[in-house]
């Protein structure tokens, strides 16, 4: 079962706000999960989020945003990253998330 979500993002990202936090929040409503929102603009928030993205995520200088963690049982595992393509692609990633076997033994594991 999935404990914890966690999303790092920034506000003014188009592909953050409001795609992939209102997707978050679906997901965390559905796993029954708590959702913890890194914003990289506030920086006791991005100091974590930077952590996460460095030891479990798609790292780089300059990372993609947003990236989204699963937290089960003190492990974390990374499930999402937003794309540098359009908005369109990233909300068709999430769509893909959504409807794969991993998310759906997630879903399964909850009930």
């Amino acid at each position: 079962m999935v404990d914890k979500i966690s999303v790092v993002l920034a506000q003014w990202c188009p592909h953050c706000v409001p795609v992939s936090l209102e997707n978050c929040k679906r997901m965390a409503k559905e796993l029954t999960a708590e959702l913890r929102v890194l914003d990289l603009d506030d920086p006791a928030q991005a100091k974590v989020g930077d952590m996460i993205v460095e030891q479990y995520g798609d790292q780089a200088v300059d990372y993609l945003i947003p990236q989204v963690f699963f937290e089960e049982n003190g492990k974390v595992q990374h499930v999402f990253t937003g794309f540098s393509e359009s908005v369109d692609v990233t909300t068709a990633r999430w769509q893909d998330l959504f409807a794969s076997q991993f998310y759906q033994n997630k879903l399964k594991a909850e009930t």
